[in-house]
């Protein structure tokens, strides 16, 4: 994934660009949203949020802006939900996409399922379980695609709300 800018915003780090949360000279504030575009998954909005222990590329989180904690998504997780864009631990910052295609951590799904958490922290699926779906978010791709262990969901601002 090439992520090149297209906020107006002067100084946002790259997609993929992880800053040790210590670090507030180089990182915007933990909220920021902005837009970046790819030339194979076209434009996606992303939000700056401190990272979790063994976050990692195509987990998907769930986070909390005021408290301004991200955990990664396991079955019964409630709130907004994100798609990490970088291997984002702890004590880091980085991007995490919120609408737009995306490539998560999945387990066997087929395309146009709807998605939902699974035990596995931070993977995603298609097996209904009542309660875990992540509405606002859609597969577009079987697993395997983009590579084995990925897949591409389309999102929208997507959350767990215990519905599904």
């Amino acid at each position: 994934m090439a992520y090149t800018k297209t906020s107006t915003a002067i100084g946002l780090p790259a997609v993929t660009a992880t800053i040790l949360a210590t670090d507030y000279l180089k990182s915007p504030a933990v909220g920021t949203i902005a837009q970046f575009t790819d030339p194979t998954y076209g434009t996606g909005e992303f939000i700056w949020l401190n990272g979790c222990a063994s976050t990692v590329v195509g987990d998907v989180v769930i986070y909390d802006q005021n408290a301004g904690t991200t955990t990664l998504a396991t079955a019964g997780s409630r709130g907004p939900a994100a798609v990490a864009m970088s291997i984002n631990l702890a004590t880091y910052q980085g991007w995490y996409q919120i609408s737009g295609s995306a490539v998560v951590k999945s387990g066997t799904v087929a395309a146009n399922a709807k998605v939902y958490a699974t035990s596995t922290a931070g993977q995603v699926d298609d097996a209904v379980v009542s309660g875990d779906q992540i509405t606002g978010a859609v597969f577009k791709t079987a697993d395997g695609t983009p590579s084995a262990g990925f897949a591409t969901v389309q999102l929208d601002r997507p959350s767990m709300d215990g519905t599904g």
